[in-house]
This record gives structure tokens, C-alpha cells and sequence, in this order.
């Protein structure tokens, strides 16, 4: 967590992803306060603990789905303007672009920019990328 866990008691969601009511009991008392003003207490994690149980909504996710999980949950606010876009814009790197002329090893057919083509590089290196593309060799 980046924030001062006072601050969690103005929050109106919270999404635990730890067993916080027993790994952080003094914290916790936070997320109960804001619980207590209203707020929705959304805990991701496998097991069903105490954090689950005084929780409003738990979310049993296998292990290892939670990179996942938390894509398509960022992907459904930014889709549906469903975030303070001031903020995000202000206080994160989300507005930061990628160069659109960029391309990636697999946009060059294996092979990375700047791969120099000359009589002194093994020609290996750049006619094994075509063939598995079926393409001519270059």
C-alpha cells in the first residue's frame, strides 16, 4: 500500500488482497472505519479468512490469477470512465505513450532493430527469422 493507512477511512471501496484483519490488525481498524461511513470492502484472495468474512465481496481467485484479475479490472474502469482521470493523470505514469513507430522483436520477425546487415554478420542471424515466417530468404 502507497498511502497512509489513515487515509483508508475515507475510501469508499477498499480491495484487500492479503488477510489484512490478521497480517496488519492495527491498519485494518481503517478499513473497518470506512466500513462503518459505507464503503465496500472487496477481498482477493484464495483462501476465506477473517478479512473475508467482514468483507462485502471475496473473490476466490486461483493462484497465480491475479495479474490477470486486476488487468481486466483496470481495463473495465478505463473502458467505462469508471476512475478520477485528474488524478490518474496527475499522480500516475498512465498518460505516458509508447512511441507508435516502435516495433518489437516479434513486429521484426525475431529479430531487433538496429541488427546490422553486412557481409561481416553471419547470415544465419537473418535468414533462420525468414524462413519461419515463410518468407523469402533476404
Amino acid at each position: 500500500m502507497t498511502t497512509n493507512l489513515i487515509d483508508v477511512q475515507h475510501a469508499d471501496v477498499i480491495m484487500c488482497t492479503n488477510n489484512m484483519a490478521e497480517n496488519h490488525p492495527v491498519g485494518f481498524q481503517w478499513v473497518m472505519k470506512a466500513k462503518e461511513r459505507g464503503a465496500k470492502v472487496i477481498h482477493v484472495d484464495p483462501r476465506f479468512t477473517r478479512t473475508s468474512a467482514v468483507s462485502d465481496v471475496h473473490v476466490p481467485l486461483r493462484s497465480g490469477t491475479n495479474i490477470a484479475f486486476f488487468g481486466g479490472l483496470m481495463s473495465y474502469a478505463i473502458q467505462n470512465n469508471l476512475y478520477f482521470k485528474d488524478y490518474v493523470v496527475s499522480y500516475t505514469n498512465a498518460p505516458f505513450l509508447i512511441d507508435p513507430a516502435f516495433k518489437t522483436p516479434t513486429d521484426l520477425g525475431g529479430l531487433f532493430e538496429g541488427l546490422a546487415r553486412g557481409p561481416d554478420v553471419q547470415q544465419d542471424l537473418v535468414e533462420v527469422p525468414a524462413r519461419r515466417r515463410g518468407q523469402s530468404e533476404a
